[in-house]
This record gives structure tokens, sequence and C-alpha cells, in this order.
């Protein structure tokens, strides 16, 4: 969501920070700001782009090596230049940037105006900024003590970079539920929300946990503290992440590029774990919570969005594999509807950026009932990441596209590989069947790479239907979450209307939309339930529903009732969604550029989801 960005050091501090906020517009944001230090400290702040924000500052004095910076993605009062941050302090001897949600704000506020403190702005930040500045002045104490008592005080999730006219050396940084980052230079530090704008000058960090206090001075070794006042010893570690990887290399959007990674991201996600030749599955970031897996009674899977996508996937191919009951659970609902977790329960958390606010609360909940918690994430150090008992990362690499598309296949590829190990060390497969299906994954690369070939088809697909108001996507067992995630791309980045169901469902509803203006999307491979599914299509055909179909290389019968059809390798029907779902993300991609839509940037989206 919104993005941090601080520095201090020898260097001049603009230019630094207006990269790092470039770097960080793949969060999803809707005004910028930045405050600089010299004489003075000075706050500049613009609704919309951080091109917009230059356009307003270009021909100011931005001389500095302390500062900080920031996009709003808004939360707390409506995007316009009065709520962007940085805020100042009612004196203007502080300006604090902030991620996330102050909850008691409007207490904490009602309080300060009785003690004078008029505000500017609607923003819960602007609150938390005259508190420190009011526990500084009235308790007497300096910047770094003064925000670690207000952070007492507060309820709810912060990420924050605190600044003082009268103290030119130092930030303060803070996190508790939303992600931040400490970049160690030679001789200077780097903060930011992720290491995307931190890369390309260290790659030496420190991640802070929740409820810690870190004082950064120029010149000077870091300190950490916990709220609670207790010394923390920074732990440092090495960044993962390469800076070709945050460039398009070519492409238009990096969505695009990140489609067109997917051979590669689901080589990445198999590599060491993936033993073709030792006809072997092996997965080091679980080893020790194996046998607790194998004797679960379930597995609860919590996940939002395309990784509940992901999610349900797996529910099939654990269920259809190892024969472990699943259940797979909006993460957001999870955490509020009493669910009954026992101890010998195994919950598997899934999140691309490993920092999505509904899981975390959700593996918080689980863990409290004594339930073994595993991770599946994309970001090394994120805090599902160190919030879970242990896990496995995709190696998927940076996805700067707010849509996910080459997250959700890498996940769907761990799942898989899950599945395929729990089968493996319960025996619920023959050694022929399980090598039949291992030499299959391990061919799937390339299959990917041969269904991405299928651009010809699906832009003139996209070229007929960009200017519909509604589409219907239609599949049936491990189909059936790949229309949903097909559904959920084209509302994210096109803003047209549509929806996914299981095929069967449309007799008892959906099928009163069907009509000559209706698109219907099928995933009609011919495994399982493929006869169905042409029963399906030719109930949508006698309504005079559009037919799109998904079909396998070489179909005809589909191929003879569908009014367009984009083929696929065949393969095993549990992995057809690593096949299928490339089409559709293509599909969706031609259709928003078409219809000018900011593919990487979709409105009121953001990458990752911090808040609730």
């Amino acid at each position: 969501m919104c993005g941090i960005v601080a520095y201090v050091g020898p260097k001049e501090a603009y230019p630094i920070l207006i990269n790092g906020l470039k770097r960080l517009e793949y969060r999803g944001y809707d005004s910028a700001g930045i405050a600089l230090l010299n004489s003075s400290l000075n706050v500049y702040k613009a609704k919309g782009k951080v091109s917009d924000l230059e356009d307003i500052i270009k021909d100011t004095d931005l001389h500095g090596t302390i500062g900080i910076a920031h996009t709003r993605w808004a939360t707390h009062g409506e995007p316009n230049q009065v709520n962007a941050h940085p805020h100042y302090s009612q004196s203007k001897e502080i300006a604090l940037i902030h991620n996330g949600i102050i909850e008691n704000y409007a207490s904490l506020r009602k309080e300060l105006e009785s003690r004078g403190y008029v505000f500017e702005s609607s923003t819960d930040t602007e609150v938390l900024t005259n508190l420190i500045e009011d526990i500084k002045i009235n308790e007497n104490v300096d910047l770094f003590e003064a925000v670690r008592i207000a952070l007492n005080q507060v309820i709810g999730a912060y990420a924050i970079v605190v600044i003082s006219r009268n103290d030119p050396d130092t930030l303060i940084a803070a996190r508790k539920g939303s992600p931040l980052v400490i970049g160690i230079g030679t001789d200077d530090y780097y903060v930011a929300s992720d290491a995307t704008p931190i890369v390309e000058y260290t790659k030496n960090v420190v991640y802070l946990d929740d409820e810690e206090v870190a004082q950064i001075r120029r010149n000077n070794t870091l300190k950490i503290k916990t709220i609670r006042n207790h010394e923390k010893t920074p732990y440092v570690q090495q960044l993962e992440l390469n800076l070709s990887a945050l460039e398009k290399g070519g492409f238009e959007h990096f969505m695009l590029k990140e489609i067109y990674e997917q051979p590669h991201s689901i080589r990445d996600s198999m590599r060491g774990r993936l033993h073709a030749d030792l006809g072997t599955v092996s997965l080091g970031g679980i080893i020790d919570y194996e046998q607790k897996l194998i004797t679960a009674q379930r597995i609860l899977v919590v996940a939002c969005g395309t990784s509940w996508h992901a999610g349900l996937v797996g529910e099939y191919l654990i269920e259809d594999l190892a024969r472990i009951p699943v259940e797979v659970e909006y993460a957001s609902e999870f955490r509020y509807r009493n669910p009954v977790i026992y101890e010998h329960d195994v919950v598997i958390a899934i999140s691309q950026s490993g920092e999505t606010a509904d899981t975390l609360a959700a593996i918080e909940l689980a863990k409290s009932k004594g339930a073994t918690i595993l991770g599946i994430c994309n970001v090394v150090g994120s805090s599902i990441a160190r919030a879970t008992h242990a896990g496995s990362y995709t190696h998927a690499g940076p996805e700067i596209g707010v849509a996910s598309t080459k997250a959700f296949t890498a996940q769907v590829t761990l799942l898989t590989l899950l599945a395929l190990r729990l089968a493996q060390l319960k025996g619920t497969l023959s050694k022929s069947r399980f090598l039949q299906i291992l030499n299959e994954l391990d061919r799937i690369p390339e299959k990917v790479e041969e269904t991405l070939k299928t651009s010809e088809v699906v832009t003139r697909i996209a070229t007929q239907f960009k200017d519909v108001r509604n589409f219907l996507y239609l599949g049936r067992g491990y189909n059936f979450p790949v229309a949903l995630e097909g559904a959920l791309k084209l509302k994210e980045i096109s803003y047209i209307h549509a929806e996914g169901y299981p095929a069967a469902e449309m007799k008892h509803g959906p099928i009163a939309l069907i009509d000559e203006e209706m698109p219907v999307v099928f995933i009609a491979t011919n495994k399982g339930t493929y006869d169905k599914v042409v029963s399906n299509i030719q109930e949508v055909k006698a309504r005079k529903g559009k037919v799109i179909a998904i079909v396998t290389k070489g179909d005809t019968i589909v191929k003879g009732m569908a009014d367009y059809v984009i083929e696929i390798p065949e393969t095993e029907e549990m992995l057809v969604p690593l096949l299928a779902t490339i089409p559709l993300q293509k599909l969706s991609y031609h259709i928003a550029v078409m219809r000018g839509c900011n593919v990487d940037q979709p409105r009121n989206l953001a990458k990752s989801v911090t808040v609730e």
C-alpha cells in the first residue's frame, strides 16, 4: 500500500528519496510528499503521482542530506494535498510519514484538542505526529524516547519514520504490523517500506520486528529498542534482490514482463526441490514439520485474493494426492468468525508480499490456539516469514505489477510440490503414478513457454470484447479456481465486471444473465468432467451467449461449438491451472491496454494490503 523511503548520510537526500518513491509507485498510491532538513524542515507534497510532486518543487532549493518521503494510499481522509504525507507537528518541529492505521486516533485527537492542538488534516497520522510532540515537550525527553512512549498509547498498525528540525542527524523509525527495512551503507542509512528503493545502494539490511523503534544517527551505530524499553541487537541480513528485476526489461508494462517470466519463475520455485532424476521431492523449509503434516486431521489454508485462489488449487491437490482434509479460508473472515482450531491442526498462510494484514492476524489467532503455522510467500524476511513456525519461499522474484501473475503460478507450483511430498510420505500414490506426475511437473515450464505463444488469438478476442460490461468465467474441478482467478484479473485491471463460478452452478442462477451480449469463458480441457463442461457450453450456446474456450491442443468437440478457442498443451489434470491461467492473464492485460487503463497501477488497488 503506502510507500516509505528515508535517508541520512553525506549524500544529497533528494535524488535518493525521489528515486525511491518512483521505485515504490508499484504499491499503489494517490498522493506523494517529501520532507528535507537543511537550515529548516521543509515539507512538500502533492495529490497525484510522484511526477506531480516533481513539477511542484522543480524550482525549489532541495539541498539537504537527511529527509523522508512517502506515497499515500488514502485511508483516513480523501486523497488531497492536505492529507498527503509527511505531516508536520503543530510547531513544525517534527515531520512524520506513516503506513498503516491508528485505530484509536479519534480518542487521541480529542485529548490533544483539549490541550490546544489544532489539526489541518483528516488523517490519523497528524494525530500521531502531535502526540509525539506533546510527549517530547511535557515529559522533557528526546525524540527517540518520545516516539517510544507515544507508541505505547497507540492501537493499530504502523510503520513510521520521524524527523526533527532540532536533531538534524537523526531519523527515528518504528513498526507494528506494517513492514519497514533499514539499509546500512558505508557511512549512511536508508529506510524503506520494502527493499526496492534500497537495493541499488546496499545489500546489508535490518528488518524491524513488531513494536521495535530504531534510532538512526549519522556516523553512528544503529540503536533498536522495543516500545517496552528493552534493548535489541540489530540482526543484519543480505538482500536477495537484483536491480535488473525492478526494471521493465523492454516490456511495455511490468505485468506483461511478469507474465512472460513465468517459465523461469515456475522453474525457480522448483529448483532444489524437484529432483526428476532421483524421483523425489524435498522441501527443506518444512522438513522438521513433515510428521505434523502427514498426521494432521486437517489442514487450514488462510489467504486473501489471488493467494486464496492458489489455496483452492492447493485444496484439490492435497486432498487428491495426499488424502488429507483441507479447508480454505478467507483470512479476512477467519479472524472474526470465532473459528474452531485444534492444536493438531496445521495452518498454511499464503501471501505474495508476506505482509498481508488480514493473513498476519489469522496467523496470530491460529498460533494462540496452538496450531502449527507454515508460510508460503515470495518476499524474504517478510512479516509472515518471521511469524510462522516454518515455510517455503516461492522464489518468483519481485512482482511489481499490482495484479498478481507469476506469484500465483509460483504458489500453485509450491503447493503441488507440497502435495506430492505428502503423498510420497504417506504412500497414497503408487510409485509409478508419483513419478508420472513428478516428471510432468518438471516439463511444465516448457509447456508454459508454449502457452505464451497464444498472443495472436488472445489479442483478437480482446479486440472483440474490450467494450463489454460483463464477463462470466466457468470451470469445474481444478479449473474452478482458475475461473475465479481469471475473473479477478479482468476486474482488477480493466474495470469490467466479471464473475467466476463452478460451471455446474451456472444453471442455479447465473444462467439468467446469458444473452447475445454476454461473453462466457470456459476452461474446457480434456480431463475430469470434460463431458459435463461440454453440456454447460451447449446451455450457453442455446441462449446465444458468446463462448471463449480454453481447450487442450487437438480438441475438436469444443472447438466446433465455441466462438473463440485458445489451445494449451496436454498435461495432467492437476497441472492444468499452471497452463490455463496464462491466456486468462494475457486476455485481461490486452483488454486493459485497449481500454486505456493503468495496467501496473489499477485504480484503488495496492500491491501489499497492510491495513484492514
